[in-house]
């Protein structure tokens, strides 16, 4: 029995206890006593309080073999449930179900976040990376040890269930969701879950992870907006490190350094940018926010490395900048 229905039966169960025996006070008597007597005579009984008789028992034999079994009975009844809700708190299941209640309110108010459907080897960095970007984010995941990994990351809202159950990815709020990045074990579940995201959600950016690529067209065509392999991600890793070691040492340092929280992201162009039919140069994106543009994506999708300082920005285009977290966000907000 889980934590809720333990709850309502030990309530429901006490409630009944007293009601029981004022109804039976009630017509015991043939009701020539108002019912708040006999539910004061029900509640002095159980609690052997002794403030003296309201309903005459003293001298009804029924009366008196009612009494001695509500309190045999009741008291017993009582007891357990006090004894058990006592348990409870003390145990802190009370309290955790206050905390889900209330996570459950911050996941409700949350617009334009992220969710992360699995919290393993792969689900923890990205949770991380997320996190570092500033991003609001929330975790769906069965596994309570996962989760209490997971919770390392400062005020983590999460769904304790299965993220293949529309349910959970409703209550973390896919319809109000900018993505959802689904990084379970099974690709089977993966693919469930990217066609339910799509159903749920026709807007929404869909990530996934796939441990077979030979899969990644199915992902696609179920809705994925994008899939990901670690193995073939890990063997381009591998490749890298023994053929250019520099360059990937001065990535790594740039994205782990505890010091600062460079980078790489996207910063899109629309027609109410404030930077519209400017240059680059005249955007105040170095100047300004201290950014290094990498890249400029024109609206048909051909993507520019190291664009001209006096290429014109114009609506559809999106920027590929590197710089701090604070910055990036700054200059996407005022963009």
């Amino acid at each position: 029995m889980d934590l809720k229905r333990r709850l309502y039966f030990l309530i429901i169960s006490i409630f009944l206890v007293v009601l029981i025996g004022s109804i039976g006070y009630y017509l015991l008597f043939g009701g020539t006593h108002a019912f708040i007597d006999c539910l004061f005579m029900t509640v002095i009984s159980l609690t052997s309080v002794g403030y003296g008789e309201i309903v005459p028992v003293t001298g009804n034999v029924p009366a008196q073999v009612f009494t001695m079994l509500l309190i045999t009975v009741g008291m017993g009844i009582i007891l357990y449930g006090i004894g058990a809700l006592t348990a409870l708190f003390i145990e802190g299941e009370v309290s955790g179900l206050l905390r889900v209640s209330k996570m459950k309110k911050s996941i409700q108010k949350l617009t334009d976040h992220y969710i992360v459907c699995g919290g393993g080897e792969t689900g923890f960095p990205v949770l991380m990376e997320l996190d570092k970007n500033g991003e609001a984010i929330v975790l769906i995941e069965q596994d309570e040890a996962k989760i209490e990994i997971c919770k390392s990351i400062p005020n983590l809202l999460y769904i304790r269930g299965d993220a293949t159950e529309d349910e959970n990815l409703m209550a973390a709020g896919i319809d109000k969701a900018r993505g959802i990045l689904i990084v379970l074990p099974s690709d089977k579940d993966a693919l469930y879950v990217t066609m339910t995201a799509r159903m749920l959600n026709p807007k929404l950016r869909i990530i996934t992870r796939v441990a077979n690529p030979m899969l990644e067209p199915k992902f696609v065509k179920a809705g994925a907006d994008g899939v990901v392999s670690p193995n073939f991600i890990g063997a381009l890793r591998m490749a890298s490190v023994m053929i250019r070691p520099v360059a990937v040492d001065f990535l790594d340092r740039m994205l782990r350094s505890e010091e600062r929280s460079l980078r790489i992201h996207e910063i899109p162009i629309t027609e109410k940018s404030g930077v519209s039919g400017k240059t680059i140069a005249q955007s105040g994106l170095k100047d300004n926010y201290g950014l290094l543009v990498l890249g400029l994506e024109d609206q048909a999708g051909h993507l520019q490395f190291n664009p001209s300082p006096t290429a014109t920005l114009e609506p559809g285009m999106v920027l590929v900048v590197m710089g701090e977290v604070a910055h990036i966000k700054s200059a996407r907000h005022s963009m």
